[in-house]
Formats: C-alpha cells, sequence, structure tokens
C-alpha cells in the first residue's frame, strides 16, 4: 500500500509540473497529500544515485535528409503548370457535359494568364498558352455555352397521362353489356375487369377529346409495335403491357410528366438510373424507345415477381413498390380493387389501372367503338458510330436529310449535337450510313461540332455565301480547294470552315471577361459604371477610381491590349 501511495504522489507532481508549464500564469492548484509515517526500512536506506546514459547532443556528421513536399517551379513554368492543369480539368469536364464545372475551370486558366504580372505579348510561350485557351474555349463556348442556336434542350410534350389520371366520369349503363361482351370475344394475355371504374374511362375515351388521345396513341404506336412486342417477348412479358405505354404517352418519346417523368414509359430519373438510363447534359436514355423499353419490362418483370399480380405491379409501377406495400399492410389485401375501394392508393394510382384496361378494350376491338386510326409505318434506321461529337446539322448538311428527321430518329439526344463518346450510336434515315461515312471523312474530327456544309443555290458566290456564314470567301475557297474568284454551280456543296478571326475572338473574350470582373449579368452597361478591366500581363487594381456622376464628354474606353497595367474604365456608352 505504501509504495502505491508513494506512486501516486509522484504521478501528482509530476501532473503539476506539466500543468505549470502550460499555464504558468493561472492561479496553481496544490494537491494535499496526508504524510506517511516512514517505515524502517526506509528511513535506514540511503537514495541511490541514478545514472543516466550520455544524450546524442550532436548530429552524426554528413547526415542527409530527404525534402518531403514537392519542388516549387521558376514563377512562369509554375503558372503555365496550373493554367495547363486548369484548362485540362475544363476540357474534361466540358466532354462529360458538366458544363458549369467545365466553365469555372476555363474562368480560373484565362484569369491565371491575365492576372499573373507577367507581359504576355513580349513572352512567346505564354503569348502561345493564351491564344491556345482563348480560341478554345470560346470554341466551346459557341458550342455549348451560348443560350440559342441549337444548344436549347429539346422541348418536350405533356404526357398523356397526365390529362385524363385524376379525373373521373360518368358511367354509361348501357356501355356495361356490350363492353363485357367484346371482352369475351378478344384474345389477351392480361386480366381484363370491366367494372365501373374501367367503364367510366371507356366512356371518356369515345368523347371527342378522349377518342383524340385515343386515336393519336394507335396512330404513334405504329412506329414502335413491332420493337417493343419483341422486347417484351425477349424478356418473356405479357405483350399486353404495350397499353401501358399508350396510356403513359401515347408512344411520344419526348413526353414529359408534372412529376418529371420523361419518354414513352415515363421514367423518373433515379429509376431509370436504376434501370441502366443514362442522364448527361447530352442525352436522356429514358427517351431512347428501345431502351426506356428493355428498362421497363426488366421494371415490371421485377414487380410482378414482388407481388405475383399484374394490377398490382401496374399500381407498384405508377406510385413505386412502397406505397402499394403499404397499403397492403395497412389493409390486409394484397389485390388492387379492394385497395382502390379502401382508399389506400394515391389517387392518380387509384385511376391508373382503370386506364390501361380501358385503353385495352378499346384498342383491341377499335371498330367496336368506333374508332379508326392508320398506324405509323416503323422507321428503319442505319446505325454509325460517329466516335466523338458531331452538330446534327452538318449531319444532315452531309447526307441531304433535314434537321427534325434526325431528331425524331434519336429522340434521346437533347440537343442539336451528340455526345463526345466514342459508344454513341447514331440512327440515319436507312440507305444513307455509307454517303455519311464518305462525305465526312472531308472534314476534320475536331471540326464536326463547328464547321458546317452549304449546298449552292443559283446566283451565290463565295462572298455572299461567306458572308453569312460570317467567315472569309478566302477561307471557304482554301477549305474547298478552289480558286478565290471561281465561279460556283447551283447544288454544288462546300465546306464551311466556320471559324471566327482571332480579333473577334479577343472582342468575345474581353465581353466575356468583363462580364465576370465585374460580376454584370448581361451586355449592357449604364453611363457613369466604374468597369475593372485587366490588361494582358496586368495586375488587378484594388482601388479603382470613382467615377464623376456625370460626363461632360461621351468617352468609350476600349480594353487595353498591351503590357499596360490593368485599372478601371468608365463606362459612357450604353
Amino acid at each position: 500500500m505504501a509504495q502505491r501511495l508513494r506512486m501516486a504522489a509522484g504521478a501528482l507532481f509530476f501532473a503539476a509540473g506539466i500543468l505549470g508549464c502550460e499555464d504558468a500564469g493561472k492561479k496553481s492548484v496544490q494537491a494535499h497529500v496526508p504524510a506517511l509515517a516512514p517505515t524502517p526500512q526506509a528511513a535506514n536506506t540511503k537514495q541511490a544515485a541514478v545514472e543516466l546514459a550520455p544524450l546524442p547532443i550532436l548530429n552524426p556528421p554528413r547526415r542527409h535528409y530527404v525534402w518531403l513536399l514537392p519542388p516549387v517551379p521558376p514563377g512562369k513554368d509554375y503558372l503555365i503548370q496550373k493554367v495547363q492543369e486548369k484548362f485540362a480539368s475544363g476540357e474534361q469536364n466540358f466532354k462529360a457535359g458538366h458544363l458549369e464545372a467545365a466553365r469555372k475551370d476555363f474562368d480560373d486558366a484565362v484569369d491565371w494568364l491575365l492576372e499573373s504580372g507577367f507581359d504576355l505579348n513580349s513572352d512567346p510561350k505564354l503569348a502561345e498558352l493564351f491564344h491556345r485557351v482563348v480560341d478554345t474555349v470560346y470554341a466551346y463556348e459557341l458550342q455549348a455555352f451560348r443560350a440559342g442556336d441549337g444548344f436549347n434542350e429539346a422541348p418536350a410534350v405533356p404526357a398523356a397521362i397526365d390529362e385524363v389520371a385524376e379525373m373521373t366520369f360518368p358511367v354509361d349503363p348501357g356501355l356495361k353489356a356490350r363492353a363485357e361482351e367484346a371482352a369475351k370475344n378478344i384474345s389477351h394475355d392480361l386480366p381484363l375487369t370491366v367494372n365501373d371504374q374501367v367503364l367510366s374511362f371507356v366512356n371518356f375515351f369515345q368523347t371527342p377529346r378522349g377518342r383524340a388521345i385515343v386515336e393519336t396513341g394507335l396512330r404513334r404506336g405504329g412506329r414502335y409495335r413491332e420493337m417493343i412486342s419483341r422486347v417484351l417477348r425477349e424478356e418473356g412479358l405479357p405483350q399486353d403491357l404495350i397499353y401501358l405505354a399508350q396510356a403513359e404517352s401515347a408512344f411520344q418519346p419526348l413526353a414529359l410528366s408534372r412529376a418529371g417523368a420523361r419518354g414513352i414509359w415515363q421514367f423518373v430519373a433515379y429509376r431509370g438510373q436504376q434501370y441502366g438510363l443514362r442522364h448527361t447534359w447530352w442525352i436522356d436514355e429514358r427517351q431512347d424507345p428501345e431502351k426506356a423499353t428493355r428498362a421497363a419490362a426488366q421494371h415490371l418483370r421485377d414487380l410482378y415477381n414482388l407481388y405475383g399480380d399484374w394490377y398490382l405491379a401496374m399500381a407498384a409501377y405508377n406510385c413505386g413498390p412502397g406505397n402499394v406495400q403499404k397499403g397492403i399492410e395497412r389493409t390486409g389485401y394484397a389485390d388492387f380493387w379492394e385497395l382502390y375501394k379502401r382508399n389506400v392508393l394515391p389517387r392518380e394510382t387509384k385511376n391508373y389501372v382503370p386506364i390501361i384496361i380501358a385503353l385495352t378494350l378499346i384498342a383491341k376491338d377499335a371498330a367496336h367503338y368506333n374508332i379508326q386510326a392508320e398506324p405509323d409505318t416503323p422507321l428503319p434506321t442505319d446505325v454509325v458510330k460517329p466516335g466523338r461529337a458531331i452538330d446534327l446539322r452538318l449531319v444532315g448538311e452531309t447526307i441531304d436529310v433535314d434537321v427534325e428527321t434526325l431528331r425524331s430518329l434519336n429522340p434521346s439526344l437533347l440537343r442539336l449535337a451528340t455526345p463526345e463518346d466514342p459508344s454513341f450510336e447514331l440512327h440515319l434515315p436507312v440507305g444513307t450510313a455509307q454517303k455519311f461515312s464518305a462525305e465526312i471523312a472531308d472534314i476534320p474530327p475536331d471540326k464536326w461540332v463547328s464547321w458546317r456544309r452549304h449546298r449552292v443555290e443559283s446566283g451565290e458566290t463565295l462572298t455572299s455565301i461567306a458572308k453569312k456564314y460570317r467567315v472569309t470567301a478566302a477561307a471557304i475557297a482554301d477549305a474547298n480547294n478552289l480558286e478565290h474568284n471561281a465561279a460556283l454551280d447551283a447544288g454544288e456543296k462546300l465546306i464551311i470552315p466556320a471559324v471566327q478571326p482571332q480579333s473577334e475572338t479577343k472582342r468575345r473574350l474581353v465581353s466575356y471577361r468583363l462580364r465576370k470582373w465585374n460580376r454584370l449579368r448581361a451586355n449592357r452597361v449604364s453611363r457613369g459604371m466604374v468597369l475593372r478591366i485587366y490588361a494582358l500581363g496586368g495586375a488587378p487594381e484594388t482601388s479603382p477610381a470613382r467615377a464623376r456622376s456625370r460626363s461632360k464628354k461621351k468617352k468609350t474606353t476600349q480594353p487595353a491590349t498591351g503590357g499596360t497595367p490593368g485599372g478601371a474604365a468608365t463606362a459612357n456608352d450604353n
């Protein structure tokens, strides 16, 4: 016990020493330990001196150290390295469709150069890097950053299901017997219940508005019926599930619901991703008819395996399996009509299954319900893999097909350009793939999103065509191996090298930079505003001069392009 107490006292003294070192300015706290009577043995024993081994207070000679941090390159080399890193990151983000991230990377790359303090004009290496970055950034802006001219997302159309899913309609008493009799005489591989809920929608689909919805779906369904039938057969599912797509979208690939569901089969984003449908800035595979059909078939099969009932599977397709499962657990019934009667499903879902049954009854026996629609013929296509991004307008000009035809054949494309994806399959009108491959070879692949083709019309000249595309006649002549004063034949095709002159590139960049430096939301400025301008090699000004509230003379300050310091300019022209 005595030994343990002595050890405790020693520990306290040691802790007190540490605390005293760390916080000597604070009032000290003393621990009072009761005095211990020394044992006879301890009183008669002298404490032996403790000898410590010598400490290595000197470093061994010629010791070599390893510097763990990477070496810092000289100023100009470091600048070039950082600009190239940001520029490469911007290109990677742009090709992946992450446009906001790409814009930020490009902004940083240009800012590093403009705000570096180096005179970019007097250094060939920096000047070359600056112009390469500027030209590329401007080219990318032409492709994607601008608001219009083909880079807005393709407009969607309202989904058919939204128009009727939350409505209720009266029941024609004389309709039930005729509908039940008709149902007995048609073949089907899904159950066809004929009750008042189904008959109310059969009645609606015979009104002028309802008839138009049915006829549109029957007509458009002709384009996709063979493909959908094949996929359902390959996945081992009932053929009558095709009418789920007719109810959802009337077979419109660009259909968009109020809930954000897209395509023929109306996938919401997370469910589409779950079944392998990609959605990027360039494409949305929920709008690809065949890929979405495959995903829908697999999803419906999974839901049927979960419930063992097609009506419950359809309900879960509409509102999610979680909502259906909650309804089953609340009522104890795994039966759609019981869940309907007990009001445990969303209203839209309650109507969803009767709508599909009603459309199935009508579509299978349209003449019985006085509905007539001539189905569209399927659209056979050639499939090519461009290997990189290409503007649909250039494709159309190459194979003499209008852009709307190409968009209808490729509804998954959100914009007028294909993605920078070697695996992307571009659908062309049947019989045009060979022509496309032969003629597109005349244009460098890295120009497929900026260059165009032009079919010469009677009376056109190189000069008039150049004016239309805002390029020089000499550039068109050089791209097509023509004499600069060559006469043109009507019907002749020309390559249009749609590259802006360097002066135009600089002008656009200055405007682009000015908006960012001064946090402007538009290109217009007000008289008397103070604008911050960084010249090439100039340093940012920390305290711009104040502008006078009124100016006697109108004066337009042009951005500097030499190696002068940056500064502030007063805008006097709106």
